[in-house]
């Protein structure tokens, strides 16, 4: 498949310009700017950018990945992936060991068939002062041998683990983590700044959404927020949908780095679906006017975005459109080492999504088809 367009977005471009993608397979063999030297199959209008990438996603279209059901772990993916997510994580919550490790054992088989990217554990390991919306006589310690055994379950799969540094045992867990090539982000965390940085020491590289389910940056006690914002080996999560995080902080996090700042959604089944009832884990959740909350209070139960909003939002909070595109797609590809997505380039699958001037998805490429 031979294309062009006036504007493709390629790696490390500062702005979209004309060029040309040739397509053989699920792959990119060819891919540049300026002139084609061939007659192009199709030429397409509007921005062709990357296929999004989010690695921090609890379901969608009225379904979740907190399941022990493939074709409902599809139906989530299907309501993203029309939205241009050509690449997903799925992200459980916190659950007893036995039902985490046969919904980990029931995703594995979706990456294994290349439908899914990885699984993302977020929870059990995690604090009661900062559970959000995680059942708290579920949580526990990171005993090496359950942290063993869900990395087990995963067969090669489990890409992400947010764990609480503080909890008793969780450095020597992170150590295990890196050992096996699995990133553990810092969050749902009291930790203070040290501890943090004894974390990263010890190979943590993420920051679950950053400022959310965390203690608060202080003048005296700076805790997570400023450990995990100044160390270049952390990557930053954010949630771009104006409840979880002012919008203008946000901004200032992507302006003050740039290469660590990952656009992720956090959503939960109402995403791309409408407000009601829902289950998140073994919670109840209510969703009004698309915010998610714990049934009957106030503590935010993951969000409706999609990622394809989140850059819309970026793009209005003024961060500019190229970073916010690198911020769904090959920063979080980089965050989780997913090297063949995330940017337009030879040897990358072929995924790419057609955006008008609306920032609107109008088509999907996926592994070099369109859906």
């Amino acid at each position: 498949m031979r294309l062009t367009a006036d504007h493709i977005l390629f790696p490390d471009a500062d702005a979209p310009a004309p060029g040309f993608l040739e397509i053989e397979g699920e792959r990119i063999v060819a891919a540049s700017r300026g002139n084609a030297p061939w007659v192009a199959d199709e030429h397409l209008s509007g921005t062709v950018v990357p296929g999004y990438v989010d690695v921090h996603v609890h379901g969608g279209g009225g379904a979740s990945f907190v399941t022990e059901d493939p074709a409902v772990a599809r139906q989530a993916l299907a309501a993203h992936r029309r939205l241009g997510v050509t690449t997903m994580v799925a992200s459980l919550v916190t659950g007893s060991l036995p039902d985490l490790e046969r919904q980990v054992e029931c995703l594995a088989g979706l990456i294994e068939s290349g439908e899914l990217a990885g699984i993302h554990l977020e929870g059990p390991w995690l604090s009661l002062e900062y559970k959000g919306a995680h059942a708290p006589d579920l949580l526990a310690d990171p005993a090496l041998g359950d942290v063993t055994r869900l990395l087990d379950a995963g067969r090669g799969t489990i890409r992400m683990v947010t764990i609480a540094p503080e909890r008793e045992g969780a450095l020597d867990a992170i150590r295990l983590m890196a050992e096996r090539g699995v990133v553990a982000a810092i969050g749902h965390t009291d930790a203070d700044y040290d501890t943090v940085h004894a974390a990263i020491n010890a190979g943590a590289s993420g920051a679950t959404h950053l400022f959310n389910a965390m203690a608060p940056l202080r003048h005296r006690e700076p805790g997570p927020v400023l450990a995990l914002w100044e160390d270049q080996r952390v990557y930053l999560e954010l949630i771009l949908d104006g409840v979880h995080v002012r919008p203008e902080l946000v901004a200032f996090v992507a302006a003050t780095e740039p290469d660590r700042f990952v656009l992720v959604t956090d959503a939960m089944a109402a995403a791309a679906a409408q407000d009601g009832e829902y289950i998140l884990g073994d919670l109840p959740v209510e969703v009004r006017d698309g915010v998610a909350r714990i049934a009957g209070t106030d503590t935010i139960a993951g969000s409706t975005l999609t990622l394809d909003r989140a850059v819309r939002n970026a793009v209005a909070a003024g961060i500019p459109f190229t970073q916010a595109i690198r911020a769904a797609t090959s920063l979080p590809a980089d965050y989780l080492s997913l090297h063949d997505v995330g940017r337009l380039a030879v040897g990358k699958r072929a995924d790419l999504v057609v955006l008008d001037s609306d920032l609107v998805a109008t088509r999907v490429m996926q592994r070099g088809a369109w859906i």
